[in-house]
């Protein structure tokens, strides 16, 4: 790997990250196509070539043009892509949607993980955690750490911007990707999740994609069928057209929404809509 034009620091990770992996003989990726499992991915291929493998669950808060773009990746990558499709919302202790929800639902999606890992026999297990998601509340964390998922970019002091650069500097076509998180996150803590209403959100937020061109986008479901559309505050003005606002409320409308809202401050990246607090909404 040619890593002449990179920066010192960069160049040190990459090789370490590169390093990591040859230290194991058989690799499995949890893979979602964002663009840090993708950067885990390039580097368990560069290791070890067919021995590493990426793999994407597909459940019901896993929007359709998100398992496109991560099969569009992993084809440039050139690793080996498993799509096992299993229903994550069955689980009373995520479709009641509690606040650690995301604790249960990552348990369910490690035990998934863990079986193709024994099934085909790879030596680690690992994810696309960075020190930027220590940050945020994320429950889900803990369970991918008793779950025996290893995360070598946390482990080797990736941040965001690193990985975004060295992501760029290879070459990757979604280094610049925002970061996504599941359609399960648009829905209130405490209000019941359903199938209908990830598939709702799911068409919603790719209408605003497609009408806006906005990056960032949220479509949060409120109670009442109310549709609140967040995007990136730089983003905001997309929507400065009466056109635009017009199209996006009917075709919202005609999927079942009653309300189409704005949200005017624009995406939060700390809110998942908490019923414990209201008084930051």
């Amino acid at each position: 790997m040619n890593l002449e034009g990179l920066e010192e620091e960069l160049r040190e990770k990459a090789i370490r990250l590169e390093s990591w992996f040859k230290t194991y003989s058989k690799a499995l990726v949890a893979y979602s196509g964002g663009v840090d499992s993708s950067l885990v991915a390039y580097f368990a291929k560069l290791a070890l070539g067919d021995n590493a493998a990426a793999l994407t669950l597909v459940n019901p808060t896993y929007a359709d043009y998100e398992l496109e773009e991560a099969e569009r990746v992993a084809k440039f990558i050139g690793i080996r892509h498993i799509i096992i499709k299993y229903d994550s919302i069955v689980n009373p202790k995520i479709a009641e949607n509690p606040s650690d929800r995301c604790f249960f639902c990552r348990s369910d999606l490690v035990k998934e993980l863990v079986k193709v890992k024994e099934k085909e026999n790879f030596d680690v297990l690992v994810d696309g955690t960075i020190l930027d998601d220590l940050k945020d509340y994320r429950p889900g964390l803990k369970a991918l750490k008793e779950g025996g998922v290893k995360s070598p970019l946390l482990e080797i002091g990736f941040k965001k911007e690193d990985v975004r650069a060295l992501a760029k500097f290879l070459g990757l076509p979604n280094y610049n990707k925002p970061s996504n998180s599941c359609l399960a996150s648009r829905i209130p803590f405490g209000e019941r999740i359903t199938e209908e209403k990830l598939l709702k959100i799911a068409k919603a937020e790719l209408i605003v994609y497609s009408l806006t061109g906005a990056k960032k986008v949220r479509v949060r479901y409120h109670e009442g069928d109310i549709a609140r559309i967040e995007v990136a505050r730089d983003e905001r003005r997309f929507f400065f057209n009466e056109k635009v606002m017009d199209e996006v409320y009917q075709r919202l409308k005609d999927l079942g929404f009653k309300y189409v809202t704005l949200d005017l401050w624009g995406y939060k990246s700390w809110e998942n809509l908490s019923i414990r607090n209201k008084d930051k909404l």
